[in-house]
Protein backbone atom coordinates (compact mmCIF):
# COMPACT_ATOMS: atom_id res chain seq x y z
CA UNK A 1 0.00 0.00 0.00
CA UNK A 2 1.55 3.55 -0.83
CA UNK A 3 1.90 5.83 1.61
CA UNK A 4 -0.65 8.50 2.40
CA UNK A 5 0.75 11.73 1.14
CA UNK A 6 -0.85 13.81 3.90
CA UNK A 7 1.77 15.34 6.39
CA UNK A 8 1.55 12.69 9.63
CA UNK A 9 0.57 15.48 12.09
CA UNK A 10 -2.93 16.14 9.83
CA UNK A 11 -3.61 11.97 9.03
CA UNK A 12 -5.86 11.59 11.63
CA UNK A 13 -7.98 14.75 10.90
CA UNK A 14 -8.28 13.68 7.35
CA UNK A 15 -10.08 10.57 7.92
CA UNK A 16 -12.82 12.13 9.18
CA UNK A 17 -12.92 15.84 7.47
CA UNK A 18 -15.43 16.26 4.12
CA UNK A 19 -14.28 17.00 1.01
CA UNK A 20 -16.22 19.98 0.67
CA UNK A 21 -18.70 22.26 3.00
CA UNK A 22 -20.16 24.43 0.83
CA UNK A 23 -23.02 23.81 -1.06
CA UNK A 24 -26.77 25.29 -1.95
CA UNK A 25 -28.12 22.91 1.07
CA UNK A 26 -25.29 23.19 3.41
CA UNK A 27 -24.62 26.52 3.20
CA UNK A 28 -28.03 26.99 4.86
CA UNK A 29 -27.58 25.18 7.53
CA UNK A 30 -23.80 26.69 8.32
CA UNK A 31 -25.66 30.24 8.00
CA UNK A 32 -28.09 29.31 10.87
CA UNK A 33 -25.64 28.00 13.31
CA UNK A 34 -23.35 31.50 12.46
CA UNK A 35 -26.23 33.70 13.27
CA UNK A 36 -26.81 31.88 16.47
CA UNK A 37 -23.08 32.42 17.30
CA UNK A 38 -23.11 35.82 16.04
CA UNK A 39 -25.74 36.57 18.81
CA UNK A 40 -23.29 35.94 21.29
CA UNK A 41 -21.77 39.34 23.52
CA UNK A 42 -18.33 40.14 22.35
CA UNK A 43 -16.05 38.69 25.04
CA UNK A 44 -14.02 40.92 27.18
CA UNK A 45 -11.62 43.24 24.91
CA UNK A 46 -13.47 42.86 21.58
CA UNK A 47 -14.58 46.24 20.66
CA UNK A 48 -17.33 46.29 17.86
CA UNK A 49 -17.93 49.47 15.46
CA UNK A 50 -18.78 50.37 12.48
CA UNK A 51 -16.69 51.36 9.91
CA UNK A 52 -18.47 53.54 7.26
CA UNK A 53 -20.84 50.66 5.48
CA UNK A 54 -19.44 47.56 7.72
CA UNK A 55 -19.20 46.11 11.25
CA UNK A 56 -15.75 45.46 12.69
CA UNK A 57 -14.08 43.14 15.53
CA UNK A 58 -11.67 45.23 17.56
CA UNK A 59 -9.01 43.72 18.91
CA UNK A 60 -6.19 45.44 20.79
CA UNK A 61 -2.70 44.19 22.40
CA UNK A 62 -3.04 44.12 26.43
CA UNK A 63 0.44 46.04 26.66
CA UNK A 64 0.51 48.55 24.29
CA UNK A 65 3.61 50.46 23.87
CA UNK A 66 3.66 54.57 23.46
CA UNK A 67 3.01 56.40 20.09
CA UNK A 68 1.05 54.91 17.43
CA UNK A 69 0.57 51.17 16.52
CA UNK A 70 0.97 49.10 13.71
CA UNK A 71 -2.12 47.47 12.67
CA UNK A 72 -4.02 44.46 11.07
CA UNK A 73 -7.11 44.11 8.69
CA UNK A 74 -7.95 40.57 8.58
CA UNK A 75 -10.65 39.25 6.62
CA UNK A 76 -11.80 35.84 7.44
CA UNK A 77 -12.59 33.08 5.21
CA UNK A 78 -15.51 30.95 3.89
CA UNK A 79 -15.43 30.31 0.34
CA UNK A 80 -17.05 34.34 -0.37
CA UNK A 81 -20.62 32.42 0.76
CA UNK A 82 -20.22 32.07 4.86
CA UNK A 83 -18.04 32.71 7.91
CA UNK A 84 -18.21 35.61 9.98
CA UNK A 85 -15.70 38.20 11.64
CA UNK A 86 -16.18 36.84 15.54
CA UNK A 87 -14.68 33.18 14.44
CA UNK A 88 -11.83 34.15 14.35
CA UNK A 89 -11.60 35.79 17.55
CA UNK A 90 -9.12 33.82 19.52
CA UNK A 91 -6.28 34.05 16.46
CA UNK A 92 -6.81 37.53 15.99
CA UNK A 93 -5.93 38.58 19.91
CA UNK A 94 -3.37 36.33 19.59
CA UNK A 95 -1.81 38.49 16.16
CA UNK A 96 -2.35 41.57 18.47
CA UNK A 97 -0.81 40.13 21.58
CA UNK A 98 2.44 38.95 19.48
CA UNK A 99 2.46 41.87 17.29
CA UNK A 100 2.18 44.82 19.60
CA UNK A 101 -0.89 45.82 16.55
CA UNK A 102 -4.75 46.82 16.64
CA UNK A 103 -6.25 43.51 14.85
CA UNK A 104 -9.17 44.78 12.96
CA UNK A 105 -11.47 42.12 11.87
CA UNK A 106 -14.12 42.97 9.17
CA UNK A 107 -18.09 41.42 8.83
CA UNK A 108 -18.18 42.26 5.08
CA UNK A 109 -21.49 41.07 2.80
CA UNK A 110 -21.16 37.49 0.98
CA UNK A 111 -22.47 36.32 -1.93
CA UNK A 112 -24.99 35.45 -3.87
CA UNK A 113 -27.29 37.57 -2.22
CA UNK A 114 -24.43 40.55 -2.20
CA UNK A 115 -22.00 39.54 -5.46
CA UNK A 116 -19.26 41.04 -6.07
CA UNK A 117 -17.64 44.31 -5.61
CA UNK A 118 -20.24 44.29 -2.16
CA UNK A 119 -17.31 42.40 -0.41
CA UNK A 120 -14.43 44.32 -1.61
CA UNK A 121 -16.05 47.62 -0.73
CA UNK A 122 -16.49 46.18 2.16
CA UNK A 123 -13.37 45.72 3.05
CA UNK A 124 -12.08 48.89 1.60
CA UNK A 125 -14.01 51.01 3.65
CA UNK A 126 -12.49 48.90 6.91
CA UNK A 127 -9.10 49.50 5.45
CA UNK A 128 -10.01 53.00 5.00
CA UNK A 129 -11.50 53.37 8.60
CA UNK A 130 -8.33 51.15 10.66
CA UNK A 131 -6.04 53.65 8.33
CA UNK A 132 -7.77 56.85 10.28
CA UNK A 133 -8.43 55.31 14.16
CA UNK A 134 -6.98 57.39 16.80
CA UNK A 135 -3.49 55.61 17.49
CA UNK A 136 -2.91 53.63 14.68
CA UNK A 137 0.29 54.59 12.32
CA UNK A 138 -1.00 54.78 8.30
CA UNK A 139 2.08 53.57 7.16
CA UNK A 140 2.46 50.29 9.05
CA UNK A 141 -1.20 48.59 8.19
CA UNK A 142 -1.16 45.38 6.31
CA UNK A 143 -4.47 43.48 5.22
CA UNK A 144 -4.79 40.20 5.76
CA UNK A 145 -6.87 37.16 5.47
CA UNK A 146 -7.42 33.38 4.94
CA UNK A 147 -9.40 31.60 2.00
CA UNK A 148 -11.86 33.87 0.40
CA UNK A 149 -10.44 36.09 3.07
CA UNK A 150 -6.66 35.94 1.16
CA UNK A 151 -8.66 36.41 -2.09
CA UNK A 152 -10.22 39.32 -0.80
CA UNK A 153 -6.99 40.63 0.61
CA UNK A 154 -5.15 40.03 -2.42
CA UNK A 155 -7.66 41.95 -4.15
CA UNK A 156 -7.94 44.86 -1.86
CA UNK A 157 -3.98 45.97 -2.55
CA UNK A 158 -4.94 45.85 -5.96
CA UNK A 159 -7.48 48.07 -5.29
CA UNK A 160 -6.14 50.31 -2.79
CA UNK A 161 -3.11 50.50 -5.03
CA UNK A 162 -5.54 52.39 -7.45
CA UNK A 163 -7.51 54.63 -5.43
CA UNK A 164 -5.02 55.58 -3.35
CA UNK A 165 -6.76 56.37 -0.42
CA UNK A 166 -4.25 53.89 1.49
CA UNK A 167 -1.11 52.67 0.93
CA UNK A 168 -0.83 49.38 3.27
CA UNK A 169 2.44 48.22 3.94
CA UNK A 170 2.13 43.99 3.67
CA UNK A 171 -0.10 41.43 2.19
CA UNK A 172 -0.76 38.60 3.97
CA UNK A 173 -2.55 35.99 1.90
CA UNK A 174 -2.86 32.06 3.70
CA UNK A 175 -4.10 29.85 1.14
CA UNK A 176 -6.04 32.69 -0.97
CA UNK A 177 -8.81 31.68 -3.19
CA UNK A 178 -7.80 33.82 -6.03
CA UNK A 179 -8.55 32.59 -9.49
CA UNK A 180 -11.69 31.47 -10.28
CA UNK A 181 -10.52 29.91 -13.44
CA UNK A 182 -9.51 27.21 -11.20
CA UNK A 183 -13.28 25.96 -11.68
CA UNK A 184 -12.07 24.96 -15.25
CA UNK A 185 -9.54 22.53 -13.94
CA UNK A 186 -11.17 18.82 -12.85
CA UNK A 187 -7.74 17.45 -12.85
CA UNK A 188 -7.37 18.95 -9.37
CA UNK A 189 -10.38 16.84 -7.56
CA UNK A 190 -8.21 14.53 -5.88
CA UNK A 191 -9.08 12.50 -3.61
CA UNK A 192 -7.00 14.07 -0.70
CA UNK A 193 -8.94 17.14 -0.92
CA UNK A 194 -10.12 18.30 2.37
CA UNK A 195 -13.07 20.98 3.29
CA UNK A 196 -12.81 22.62 0.14
CA UNK A 197 -13.57 20.68 -2.97
CA UNK A 198 -13.77 21.43 -6.79
CA UNK A 199 -17.74 21.60 -6.51
CA UNK A 200 -17.13 23.80 -3.51
CA UNK A 201 -14.81 26.46 -5.21
CA UNK A 202 -17.73 26.14 -8.31
CA UNK A 203 -20.52 27.31 -5.98
CA UNK A 204 -18.57 29.80 -4.01
CA UNK A 205 -16.90 31.81 -6.94
CA UNK A 206 -21.11 31.32 -8.82
CA UNK A 207 -22.22 32.98 -5.91
CA UNK A 208 -19.25 36.00 -5.83
CA UNK A 209 -19.32 37.01 -9.19
CA UNK A 210 -23.00 36.39 -9.87
CA UNK A 211 -22.26 34.49 -12.83
CA UNK A 212 -20.48 31.09 -14.40
CA UNK A 213 -16.31 31.35 -13.66
CA UNK A 214 -13.68 30.50 -15.62
CA UNK A 215 -14.78 32.83 -18.62
CA UNK A 216 -13.56 36.01 -19.99
CA UNK A 217 -14.92 39.70 -18.52
CA UNK A 218 -13.93 38.64 -15.03
CA UNK A 219 -12.20 41.88 -13.59
CA UNK A 220 -9.32 41.53 -11.57
CA UNK A 221 -10.05 42.68 -8.13
CA UNK A 222 -12.68 39.91 -8.31
CA UNK A 223 -10.30 37.34 -9.08
CA UNK A 224 -6.66 38.91 -8.49
CA UNK A 225 -4.81 36.22 -10.76
CA UNK A 226 -6.73 37.82 -13.81
CA UNK A 227 -4.63 40.82 -13.44
CA UNK A 228 -2.41 41.91 -15.98
CA UNK A 229 -0.10 44.30 -13.73
CA UNK A 230 0.90 43.58 -10.38
CA UNK A 231 3.33 46.06 -10.32
CA UNK A 232 3.32 48.55 -7.14
CA UNK A 233 1.58 46.25 -4.68
CA UNK A 234 2.87 45.87 -1.27
CA UNK A 235 5.31 42.80 0.00
CA UNK A 236 3.79 39.97 0.43
CA UNK A 237 3.32 36.27 2.34
CA UNK A 238 1.63 33.43 0.39
CA UNK A 239 1.22 30.19 2.34
CA UNK A 240 -0.40 27.19 1.18
CA UNK A 241 -0.52 23.24 1.64
CA UNK A 242 0.06 20.76 -1.35
CA UNK A 243 -2.63 18.86 -0.85
CA UNK A 244 -4.85 22.19 -1.38
CA UNK A 245 -6.76 22.76 -4.45
CA UNK A 246 -5.07 26.67 -4.58
CA UNK A 247 -1.86 25.28 -4.37
CA UNK A 248 -1.00 25.78 -8.21
CA UNK A 249 -3.10 29.12 -8.04
CA UNK A 250 -1.30 30.43 -5.14
CA UNK A 251 2.14 29.77 -6.28
CA UNK A 252 1.58 31.37 -9.65
CA UNK A 253 0.43 34.29 -8.20
CA UNK A 254 3.31 34.18 -5.96
CA UNK A 255 5.87 33.56 -8.84
CA UNK A 256 4.28 36.88 -10.72
CA UNK A 257 4.94 39.11 -8.03
CA UNK A 258 8.28 38.97 -7.71
CA UNK A 259 8.18 38.90 -12.02
CA UNK A 260 6.38 42.47 -10.93
CA UNK A 261 9.19 43.37 -8.52
CA UNK A 262 6.99 42.58 -5.50
CA UNK A 263 9.31 40.81 -2.88
CA UNK A 264 7.15 37.72 -1.74
CA UNK A 265 7.73 34.77 0.35
CA UNK A 266 6.04 31.70 -0.36
CA UNK A 267 5.53 29.00 1.91
CA UNK A 268 4.58 25.88 0.84
CA UNK A 269 3.44 23.27 3.27
CA UNK A 270 4.29 19.39 2.32
CA UNK A 271 0.87 17.07 2.70
CA UNK A 272 -1.34 20.31 4.14
CA UNK A 273 -4.93 20.63 2.88
CA UNK A 274 -7.20 23.61 2.90
CA UNK A 275 -7.87 25.36 6.34
CA UNK A 276 -5.63 22.11 7.98
CA UNK A 277 -4.55 25.01 10.30
CA UNK A 278 -7.83 25.90 11.70
CA UNK A 279 -8.99 21.95 11.76
CA UNK A 280 -6.13 20.97 13.60
CA UNK A 281 -4.67 23.86 15.46
CA UNK A 282 -2.62 21.88 17.46
CA UNK A 283 -0.83 19.96 15.38
CA UNK A 284 3.26 20.81 14.91
CA UNK A 285 2.68 21.75 11.52
CA UNK A 286 -0.21 23.95 11.87
CA UNK A 287 1.74 25.95 15.00
CA UNK A 288 4.96 26.58 12.74
CA UNK A 289 2.66 27.76 9.97
CA UNK A 290 1.11 30.47 11.97
CA UNK A 291 4.39 31.05 13.59
CA UNK A 292 5.50 31.85 10.22
CA UNK A 293 2.96 34.48 9.61
CA UNK A 294 3.70 36.10 12.81
CA UNK A 295 6.72 36.56 11.91
CA UNK A 296 6.30 37.90 8.39
CA UNK A 297 3.98 40.35 9.88
CA UNK A 298 6.38 41.41 12.54
CA UNK A 299 9.18 42.04 10.02
CA UNK A 300 6.68 43.85 8.18
CA UNK A 301 4.89 46.42 11.04
CA UNK A 302 8.04 46.32 13.44
CA UNK A 303 10.94 46.92 10.77
CA UNK A 304 14.07 48.67 12.64
CA UNK A 305 16.38 50.43 9.97
CA UNK A 306 18.48 46.96 9.97
CA UNK A 307 15.93 44.84 8.89
CA UNK A 308 13.34 46.70 6.01
CA UNK A 309 9.94 46.16 5.18
CA UNK A 310 9.73 42.98 3.19
CA UNK A 311 12.81 41.31 4.11
CA UNK A 312 12.21 37.81 4.23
Amino acid sequence: MAASPVHPDLRRAARVLPRGVAGPRSVKVLRMLERLADRRPAPSGVEVERAGSVTVRVHRPPAAPGGPLPAVLWIHGGGYVIGFAAQDDRSCADLARRLGAVVVAVDYRKGPEHPYPAALDDCHDALVWLASLPGVDRRRVAIAGASAGGGLAAALALAARDRGEVEPAFQLLVYPMLDDRTTLRPDLDDRHLRLWSGRSNRFGWRSYLGADPGFPGVAPTAAPARADDLSGLPPAWVGVGTLDLFHDEDAEYARRLREAGVACELEVVQGAFHGFDVAVPKAGVSRRFRDSQVAALDAALNASPERPVGAG
